[in-house]
């Protein structure tokens, strides 16, 4: 009996220091000295007790009555915490309801002419679209036209890392070219190829769900997942114009799709970790061209079976795409108004292919997200510009959610000439793929102690305003 209680208590020890080791490694693969030194630190303290044991059982100690009680204690004791970290705990229903989990009174459709980004990028001083919407909004006009004055990201006055970023200008920018040129209305809403013109190819909607997934994820998605659309999450009216399609501008968006694929693409964790230098840009762009790239292929693919199909990318989107990817089952929404995936935290971004091919919808998912953002606020103590809220969730349009001042933070990206990502960066959810977090991502889905115990932990380790992190060579900005 002895000799059961001794292996399975040797057999913790070393896998606890193990987890330790591999740990350290992580942090040191991080490129994250004040981790690696916690974690070496932590590494120690967790060999401890395996060399103890052993010296212990060399000794003969776990043959007397004290040894024995000793041993029996602590495997309960470990026993104990590792159900106390590991069940299901702490689960959220309305999670599982998706975004009509969320909803709470009326909800209005966007106008994608009042986003942030609509509003700089489109509306040009003397035109007629720039008089029409000011007419109706003269509120934001003296504050938008300051804005443009001070310049965008990439605009005057430039990055904070002029003047050696023209480099990673240069790769943003060349990231950029391919959305705006698969933003031309027979590339976004494409025709079959005229082989397969009017050869509609009938397939169930598990075969064709699977037929989809498994073609996006061959041309580079890394998570895919299906929703029925919900109109309220259509855009109102369009607001963003590109290869001059000036009619279609203050349009009402119809659609009569019923589904969406939506996707998501991982950003390079060693760029991200650079925010809000000018490395970090590369990232967004060459991930906004990844799904520019994989949404057109996609609609095209779905053409080709006979099918009407619509791709949402950077240059084109008819809807808002975190409540639909929120209801397509790849994460919940964060405190910072991000899509929090599992695997990923917010480090991805989204693309997705509106069609009426019939196709299998999956289910929303609860991942802890709203417990896990409600003890962390780390992306708000880190924004520069204010712009996530501290407080708890609010009603917004109906839903009730934490809101991001969009305002505020386009701003920021202004002042310092990039997208930011600061708080993508600080996000305990976003570190590398590596074991140990994969572990403690699948302890912080389930459990809310654990959410609670790796929330100080990543303070500890990381800091509460961990600092930019080097940029690979070729990224440099200093």
């Amino acid at each position: 009996m002895m000799s059961i209680l001794f292996v399975t208590a040797a057999a913790a020890a070393i896998f606890t220091a193990l987890i330790g080791l591999s740990f350290l490694f992580s942090c040191i693969w991080e490129k994250e000295a004040r981790a690696s030194l916690f974690a070496g630190f932590q590494f120690i303290l967790m060999l401890v007790p395996a060399i103890l044991l052993f010296y212990l059982e060399s000794i003969g100690h776990f043959e007397t009555t004290a040894g024995r009680t000793i041993l029996i204690c602590g495997l309960m004791l470990t026993g104990s915490l590792l159900v106390v970290l590991l069940l299901g705990i702490g689960s959220n229903p309305p999670a599982l309801q998706g975004t009509r989990g969320l909803i709470v009174g009326e909800v209005e459709p966007y106008d994608e002419r009042d986003i942030v980004f609509a509003r700089n990028r489109t509306l040009k001083p003397g035109t007629e679209q720039y008089k029409a919407y000011y007419k109706l909004h003269p509120e934001f006009e003296a504050y938008d036209a300051a804005r443009r004055q001070r310049g965008g990201p990439l605009g005057k006055p430039g990055s904070i890392d002029k003047p050696k970023d023209r480099p990673n200008v240069a790769a943003t920018m060349a990231s950029l070219s391919i959305p705006l040129h698969l933003s031309q209305p027979e590339k976004f809403n494409p025709a079959a190829h005229p082989e397969f013109n009017k050869q509609r190819v009938e397939l169930d909607p598990e075969s064709a769900s699977t037929r989809v997934k498994g073609y996006a994820k061959s041309v580079g998605a890394q998570l895919v997942g299906i929703a029925e659309i919900n109109p309220l999450w259509i855009y109102s009216h369009r607001g963003e114009i590109f290869n001059e399609n000036w009619e279609d501008w203050g349009q009402g968006i119809e659609i009569k799709h019923k589904y969406a694929v939506v996707f998501a693409t991982e950003m390079a964790f060693e760029l991200v970790g650079t925010a809000p230098h000018s490395s970090t840009t590369i990232a967004s762009m060459a991930n906004y061209a990844s799904g520019a790239f994989i949404a057109t292929q996609l609609a095209a693919f779905i053409a080709n079976l006979g099918y009407s199909a619509s791709a949402n990318h950077l240059r084109h989107y008819d809807a808002a795409l975190v409540p639909l990817a929120v209801d397509a089952g790849l994460g919940e929404t964060g405190r910072l108004g991000y899509l929090m995936t599992k695997d990923f935290g917010p480090r991805v971004r989204l693309g997705a292919v509106m069609t009426d091919l019939p196709l299998r919808a999956d289910r929303p998912i609860d991942i802890g997200v709203e417990d896990f953002c409600k003890i962390c606020k780390k992306c708000a103590h880190c924004c520069p510009s204010n712009s996530i809220p501290l407080d708890d969730k609010q009603v917004v349009n109906g839903t009730r959610r934490w809101k991001l001042n969009a305002e505020t933070c386009f701003d920021y990206w202004g002042k310092v000439g990039t997208d930011c990502n600061i708080c993508m960066r600080v996000c305990p959810w976003s570190h590398a793929n590596t074991l140990p977090h994969k572990l403690i991502r699948a302890m912080i889905t389930r459990n809310r102690y654990s959410r609670r115990l790796f929330n100080l932990m990543d303070d500890i380790f990381y800091g509460k305003k961990p600092k930019p992190k080097a940029a690979p060579e070729w990224a440099s900005y200093n």
